[in-house]
């Protein structure tokens, strides 16, 4: 399930998890445990809200956030 750190038009950025990457036919994206970058309660949001789904056209771009896998397999080493 891919982090993920979605730019909302005139808002702040949004991290959560979603199942898949959108499609270019997609016209919704929904984002689990959705929170501010800080890991913080999104103000707008109820605090038992653990999806929510907004529409793509909202969305100005998305950021893959790297995890551990993927961060050791991409590590460079210096010696």
């Amino acid at each position: 399930m891919p982090t993920v750190l979605v730019h909302l038009a005139n808002e702040d950025p949004v991290l959560g998890e979603i199942d898949q990457l959108p499609n270019v036919t997609d016209t919704i994206i929904t984002i689990k445990n959705p929170r501010r970058r800080d890991g913080k309660d999104l103000h707008y949001l109820l605090a038992n809200v653990t999806e929510v789904i907004w529409p793509i056209s909202r969305i100005a771009f998305i950021e893959i956030v790297p995890g551990d896998q993927e961060e050791e397999i991409i590590g460079f080493v210096r010696e």
